[in-house]
């Protein structure tokens, strides 16, 4: 794998990792917007604070799959470096 590889899994793995996150505060954000239009409250904190607090939950929540994921593609990175450092 040559550099342009390496970017381009770098960035699918970026991509992988910070979707789930942004997708949920999407939603989130969509649900409270509609919340709002309806009772008519337009409150700018209604729409930050559980918007933040579900999608801190939602990404501790996620934790152990975002670890899994950071360490696998760390070792895979460690033994291209491996493979580079031998070649000749």
């Amino acid at each position: 794998m040559d550099l342009i590889g390496i970017s381009q899994s770098t960035v699918k793995i970026i991509l992988l990792l910070g979707l789930p996150s942004l997708i949920v505060s999407m939603v989130i954000g969509l649900i409270i917007s509609i919340f709002q239009a309806v009772t008519q409250i337009s409150d700018a904190s209604l729409s930050f604070v559980p918007k933040m607090i579900i999608v801190s939950v939602f990404i501790v929540i996620s934790l152990p799959w975002i670890g899994d994921h950071i360490e696998a593609y760390t070792l895979e990175l460690w033994n291209m470096i491996l493979n580079f450092g031998y070649t000749k």
